[in-house]
């Protein structure tokens, strides 16, 4: 599980509130953490692989959305990695483990391997937060049409530029002046909990509010298409608002325990005594919920491949040839032929109108494909629904 407590366990000094968690039932944590995030991981790589019968999507070119779905994934994927490597050397190795609690040891790769598997961890999982947040922003700049594939570019400046800014300062926050010193107060902890949560809290607060508008901007664009609102156009508007709120109901799914867990563990640290019996009940549900961590956090990268193009089936097709990616979207195409040909005489003025108005229906068509993508319905639906399909 992804926990800024994982950094903080480093500490020969820890705080009570992290060494009771971190020594509760270590074994079985470790194992849940290691089925959960295998579990996770084998699923992920099957919604990813090619399935037999199925024709992918063929689309122009890769878009900037679908790059970002993909980058997700990987994300989740190598995060879940670092979680099954990290267990397995916790329940593997004890003795290794217990000298990170040495305050003078010398021996320095027990806690070389604890800080640097919590910042892998933390590392790849805070840029998935990262890439979300750039997913909700790209879908609303594809309808609003001022996106395109040249985008992913600073969607990866900011990503990584901020997943490692944010890591690094709150591990150096953290460790300040030195491993065996650190956590001597909460100026220590605090700044460090900033920096692991801002990303997680941008995207509980931020994304609804993106989606809430992209929906609206969809709604704008599908009664202009062709001056009507048909149950075609109501029904995609739903599919693309549902898929919209899958993908955040997984993230709060997953991730809202860690808040919970976080809440409870500050308030046990700012009692004298943690032990005391008034104080049981919130150990308890700290403890409860520092186990659906190890749970559901490694969970998200599957459960994120069904929010973004549900469940695509068990017939892996091995034979690998060049193909679209599933969930391919709308190609920059988008951004692109906004040059109109300057008019010549009135019969060449018609035939221009036209041609732009069938370009501007194909770009509509295109960004509704982008958010719906993954439903064949929604395809079909909006296929028989263009202006191209009707003989324009």
């Amino acid at each position: 599980m992804a926990s800024p407590r994982l950094e903080t366990y480093c500490c020969p000094n820890r705080d009570a509130a992290t060494q009771l968690v971190m020594n509760f039932q270590p074994e079985v944590f470790c194992g849940v953490c290691i089925g959960s995030a295998s579990i996770s991981l084998l699923l992920t790589i099957l919604q990813l692989l090619p399935k037999k019968g199925q024709s992918p999507r063929k689309m122009p070119k890769a878009s900037s959305s679908s790059t970002i779905l993909l980058l997700i994934s990987i994300c989740d994927i190598l995060g879940g990695l670092g979680m099954i490597f990290r267990s397995s050397v916790w329940l593997g190795f004890p003795g290794f483990i217990a000298n990170i609690s040495v305050v003078n040891g010398t021996d320095v790769w027990p806690s070389t391997f604890c800080v640097g598997s919590a910042m892998w961890i933390q590392l790849l999982y805070s840029a998935g937060f990262w890439w979300l947040f750039c997913y909700a922003v790209d879908s609303y700049l594809v309808v609003r049409r001022s996106a395109g594939l040249s985008t992913i570019v600073l969607y990866h400046m900011m990503t990584w530029g901020l997943a490692v800014m944010l890591c690094v300062e709150g591990i150096a926050l953290l460790y300040y002046p030195s491993l065996s010193s650190c956590e001597n107060g909460l100026e220590h902890a605090i700044p460090h909990y900033i920096t692991t949560y801002a990303p997680l809290l941008l995207v509980l607060v931020a994304n609804p509010i993106l989606f809430r508008r992209t929906v609206s901007a969809v709604a704008s664009l599908l009664k202009g298409r062709q001056g009507i609102y048909t149950e075609n156009e109501r029904r995609l508007g739903t599919e693309i608002q549902m898929r919209f709120f899958k993908i955040m109901l997984v993230f709060v799914i997953c991730w809202s325990s860690n808040i919970i867990n976080e809440t409870l563990l500050f308030y046990l640290e700012m009692q004298p005594d943690i032990n005391e019996m008034p104080l049981k009940n919130i150990r308890s549900a700290a403890l409860i919920t520092w186990i659906i961590m190890g749970v559901l956090n490694p969970m998200q990268g599957f459960l994120f491949t069904l929010a973004f193009y549900g469940w695509t089936g068990w017939r892996v097709d091995l034979k690998w040839r060049k193909r679209e990616i599933p969930w391919e979207s709308m190609s920059s195409s988008t951004a692109g032929e906004n040059a109109y040909p300057s008019p010549v005489n009135y019969q060449s003025n018609i035939h221009d109108s036209k041609k732009i108005s069938t370009t501007d229906s194909q770009q509509t068509d295109e960004a509704i494909s982008m958010l719906s993508e993954g439903n064949t319905s929604s395809d079909e639906r909006l296929t028989r629904s263009s202006p191209i399909y009707q003989g324009w």
